[in-house]
């Protein structure tokens, strides 16, 4: 097949979130499958040419390639694309976003018929991207160059709409017809996810129990009535993990690799985490692990209400990342309280959140709603044990066998599922056994992939 990826952000050349690693990630598996694939993104000012050996196509279009052959092409335009950041300063979103992604759609397409990509799939991501299905329906339905095209959107979070007023309609080029709840408008607003969701061929989301999620008012965001009616062309595909990056046993960041089969340098690891964090050296203690943005969708209004609880427990804390400032304050007053049982890094940093997938006992991700999740499937190939909330790509990947789950998203459930743990932990035989079957767990991106594949012939058939 002949695919087009579609992103506003992709790895290695732009990113600001898990959107990115999927573009970046899924068509080298894809090529490593024997697909044709290509990727199409803006030109932002931070992909620089001396970096990624960029070379030039036409005057606003250039290119690069990643994996063996996959041609990156880059839509460039000076007024749109030329800005420190990808979609906000420091004032919020930028005003014009509805017309920069509305040019990115329209050019992607046309840059297609310029270099003859006569593509089988365009797959595209999130709200960016979302009006490529549009007007493939709409403004290019006569020209047989694009007659046989099928498209296929994935929503990342469908909390992220691309959402703007009524008044900038005109602006998309498209006619008012298409201005009805049916379509584009939402609460008498533009919707662009809403436009992706009604015209893709196929539509998917990060996992299996998020694309089931999202088609009820607690998870819709509003959208979930237009989901239920595309049910038939909805569907779950849990992301993958880059086994490249996030392996032990090659990991450069961690004290001492180990393997699946061979977890005994996982201790040293351990120690280590607990020296660099100020944390007594002891094996016996239980050691959590955190690396998320602290907000309330990953769980720290319920965190925050259990933490005075769970310091008071046999336990030790780690906690990497940064968010709410309200999260900030009240962590930082709880060290002072607790400074032998947690410690708080309140930045980004690679190295150390590397060094607490490996050297943690068990990953704490409370998340109130997850996608898919990366932290779940990153501990479970170090051997540390996730303990989760039941929900989206969490529900999906952790189970009494390789993990610890609770059910309702309540403080008093989130300790009891930490009391479990502890319990568990002190059988050391059940243990290891526990450790050995989430370091098996294999959510490689090849098995996506091949996921995506059996997704794209359901689009060419329909």
């Amino acid at each position: 097949m002949k695919i087009v990826i579609c992103a506003s952000e992709v790895v290695p050349f732009a990113k600001t979130g898990g959107l990115a690693d999927v573009a970046g990630a899924l068509p080298l598996a894809l090529e490593e499958q024997g697909q044709g694939t290509i990727i199409i993104m803006p030109r932002y000012k931070a992909i620089q040419e001396a970096k990624f050996k960029i070379s030039r196509l036409r005057p606003d279009i250039s290119y690069s390639t990643i994996g063996r052959s996959i041609k990156v092409y880059f839509i460039e335009n000076e007024k749109y694309f030329n800005r420190d950041n990808l979609y906000t300063d420091k004032n919020g979103d930028y005003p014009d976003n509805l017309d920069r992604f509305a040019y990115y759609c329209r050019r992607t397409l046309e840059l297609l018929k310029e270099i003859n990509f006569k593509a089988d799939i365009i797959h595209v991501h999130d709200w960016q991207a979302a009006l490529i299905p549009v007007y493939l329906k709409t403004t290019y339905t006569d020209d047989p160059f694009y007659k046989s095209i099928k498209t296929v959107l994935t929503i990342h979070n469908i909390g992220y709409q691309g959402l703007f007023p009524k008044e900038e309609f005109p602006k998309l080029g498209l006619d008012w017809s298409l201005f009805d709840m049916e379509k584009l408008e939402f609460f008498g607003k533009v919707n662009l996810l809403k436009a992706g969701i009604v015209f893709s061929d196929v539509i998917n989301t990060v996992s299996p129990t998020y694309s089931k999620e999202i088609q009820t008012k607690e998870f819709g965001f509003g959208l979930e009535g237009i989901l239920a009616k595309r049910k038939k062309y909805l569907f779950g595909i849990l992301n993958g993990l880059d086994y490249s990056i996030w392996n032990p046993e090659t990991d450069k960041f961690i004290a001492v690799n180990f393997s699946a089969t061979d977890l005994n340098g996982k201790s040293k690891d351990k120690k280590d985490l607990q020296k660099i964090c100020n944390l007594p050296a002891k094996s016996d203690i239980p050691l959590f692990g955190i690396v998320s943005r602290l907000a309330e969708q990953k769980g720290f209004d319920i965190l925050a209400q259990a933490i005075d609880a769970i310091c008071n427990l046999n336990l030790q804390l780690v906690i990497l990342g940064t968010g709410d400032l309200k999260y900030h304050l009240l962590l930082t007053d709880i060290v002072k309280k607790y400074p032998k049982v947690i410690s708080l890094h309140l930045k980004f940093d690679d190295c150390l959140a590397h060094k607490i997938y490996a050297g943690s006992d068990i990953f704490l991700m409370p998340s109130k709603y997850e996608p898919c999740g990366l932290g779940q499937l990153i501990s479970l190939k170090y051997g540390t044990i996730p303990l989760v909330f039941k929900t989206g790509g969490l529900a999906d990947t952790v189970n009494k066998d390789n993990g610890f789950i609770f059910q309702q998203y309540k403080k008093e459930e989130l300790i009891k599922a930490i009391k479990d743990a502890l319990q568990a932990f002190k059988d050391r035989k059940q243990w290891g056994k526990l450790m050995q079957n989430a370091a098996r767990c294999n959510f490689s991106w090849d098995e996506s992939a091949k996921g995506y594949i059996q997704l794209y012939e359901k689009a060419r058939q329909k």
